[in-house]
């Protein structure tokens, strides 16, 4: 592999572009360390978990830009980022990958506040008299 991989992944309201290369194992997120930008080990595992499963986690360096959503919305598009990077890097990843749920984008996000309601489901108290 001599140019980088690039792949987008999503979740929530999160957009995560990832662009894989030969390295060490060093992920970056914005600029920075991932456990430094995720600060809570639980969401660093999270994206580091695609790596472990296919075995490269030692052989590539990612780079990895993210806008939107919280912390865990991030993560997760990262996640999904990484993973497609990594069906490109080696089509033989792919049905581990798929198995384990990484490929899948979640398709859940915030749901629309509807007329006449204070949010999307939560109503105005209710009073008989």
């Amino acid at each position: 592999m001599t140019t980088a991989i690039e792949a987008t992944g999503r979740r929530k309201l999160a957009a995560a572009h990832a662009w894989l290369t030969p390295g060490t194992g060093k992920i970056t997120v914005n600029g920075r360390a991932d456990d430094e930008f995720f600060r809570r080990a639980a969401l660093s595992m999270i994206i580091r978990r695609p790596l472990q499963l296919v075995e490269v986690d030692q052989q590539v360096d990612i780079a990895v830009n993210v806008k939107g959503g919280g912390l865990a919305g991030a993560a997760g598009a990262v996640r999904h980022a990484i993973s497609r990077a990594l069906c490109e890097y080696n089509e033989n990843f792919r049905p581990l990958l798929k198995k384990a749920g990484f490929l899948t984008r979640d398709p859940r996000i915030k749901e629309r506040k509807k007329p006449g309601l204070r949010g999307a489901r939560a109503r105005f108290q209710f009073s008989k008299r």
